[in-house]
């Protein structure tokens, strides 16, 4: 039976000298047994003895999530498929750790996502999307660490949610911006009146104060008439005592 390839197409034969390309990891067994793991460049081995058993690529790789179905904490089914992004790090546990890494890692990712979409409501799934994708990715490197295999990122790609309950929250996105504009309205309304009374205050004061100044202004200038007078009748007094005095 031909020998299982992971994560790379076509699997070389030995013929003693072999050539391994940058970025991969060839697993070698020894009448049947783990022998060692080629290096990139010129290697050596025995014809019959050895076999090369696993290719395994050390480039990053994109997997796919297929669409799944998940209940929210307030019963919400939705309809979600995601993208995972890995890496094997260690080409021995990724060979004989696990049969198949990527069909378990996208298992556990799916159970992971079911998991954790239902510890959150429906409206906190489109808010803590990015937590939601750390969470997964955690969980995922726990459980991969003994398949050599690390989990760089988890995007959502996309939530389908039900017809119904897409309405209903349209419905309450068109209240809550009818409120808002409510909102705004009766602010501009208070604003408005506000600014007249405040207005009309700033009126009223400077009457008053041009009130004011206007009766201290004829005041001032009565008693000054007044002092002229005054001053007059001394004079013509003064003088009439004068002449008085020389007759």
């Amino acid at each position: 039976a031909p020998a299982p390839c992971r994560l790379k197409s076509g699997m070389p034969m030995n013929i003693g000298v072999l050539f391994v390309p940058q970025q991969e990891a060839w697993v070698v067994e020894r009448m049947g047994k783990f022998h060692r793991i080629l290096e990139p460049g010129l290697n050596f081995l025995i014809p019959l003895l050895d076999r090369v058993r696993y290719v395994q690529s050390l480039k990053e790789i994109v997997i796919n999530v297929p669409e799944q179905s998940a209940v929210t904490l307030d019963n919400v089914t939705l309809q979600i498929d995601g993208v995972l992004y890995l890496r094997v790090m260690d080409p021995y546990k990724a060979s004989y750790g696990v049969e198949d890494p990527e069909y378990a890692v996208t298992q556990l990712a799916q159970t992971t996502m079911r998991s954790e979409l239902g510890k959150l409501s429906l409206d906190r799934v489109f808010r803590e999307r990015e937590s939601l994708n750390a969470n997964i990715v955690d969980a995922i490197n726990q459980a991969s660490d003994c398949w050599g295999i690390r989990c760089l990122r988890y995007e959502i790609k996309d939530i389908h949610v039900p017809p119904r309950v897409k309405e209903s929250m349209q419905m309450q996105v068109e209240a809550e911006r009818r409120k808002r504009a409510t909102v705004l309205e009766s602010e501009g309304t208070r604003e408005s009146a506000i600014n007249v009374a405040e207005g009309q205050k700033q009126a009223q004061i400077l009457a008053s104060e041009a009130e004011k100044a206007e009766q201290i202004n004829k005041a001032a200038g009565e008693a000054n008439a007044m002092l002229v007078k005054a001053r007059a009748k001394a004079e013509a007094i003064q003088l009439l005592a004068a002449a008085l005095a020389q007759q």
